[in-house]
């Protein structure tokens, strides 16, 4: 899994049946210091991200089993809206 904010959404009238119904966005990776880290993705989001969202993403050969029934031909998709981080830095206090 990774992070990442939404930045903008795709929309393709003609697209493999499998994916109908699911949005496709902009995803820019950001690191714990919410610092852009790679170039931008496109992942399948069926929970409802938008713009400016900050997400959980997963990508590679898990992310086609968002629908258990039907592998769809997908590389990433969004797993999660992100309501909080917390990172510790520094030393840890004994």
């Amino acid at each position: 899994m990774q992070m990442g904010r939404v930045i903008g959404s795709v929309w393709a009238t003609r697209k493999e049946e499998g994916l109908n119904g699911l949005k496709l966005l902009i995803i820019q990776p950001i690191d714990s210091n919410q610092q852009p880290i790679r170039t931008e993705i496109v992942a399948a989001d069926r929970i409802g991200a938008g713009i400016g969202d900050d997400v959980l993403i997963t990508s590679g050969g898990s992310s086609r089993y968002i629908m258990t029934d039907n592998p769809l031909p997908i590389d990433a998709v969004v797993i999660g809206i992100i309501d909080s981080t917390e990172v510790m830095r520094g030393e840890e206090n004994e």
